[in-house]
């Protein structure tokens, strides 16, 4: 399912995560294992409460990789 990172139709980052979850435009929500918990607690609850799945990433590097940036990313979200 990673796969579909590839796309355009996503954003990458917790801080964008978060917004894309706000407006209701998240469709699936993808965060690494290896995150820092503190940071993608919130982003967790709320894919609870709005019924958005979640898919783990092995590390915060394949993350990135899957999403075709340079550096590692701690979640991403595909919209819909």
């Amino acid at each position: 399912m990673v796969h579909r990172l590839n796309n355009n139709n996503k954003v990458v980052g917790t801080k964008q995560v978060k917004g894309a979850l706000a407006k209701g435009e998240a469709e699936i929500v993808y965060i690494a294992k290896d995150a820092d918990k503190r940071i993608v607690k919130d982003i967790i609850q709320t894919c609870a409460e709005k019924q958005i799945q979640v898919i783990y990433v092995e590390t915060m590097g394949k993350l990135g990789e899957a999403c075709k940036i340079d550096v590692s990313a701690a979640s991403a979200a595909l919209l819909k």
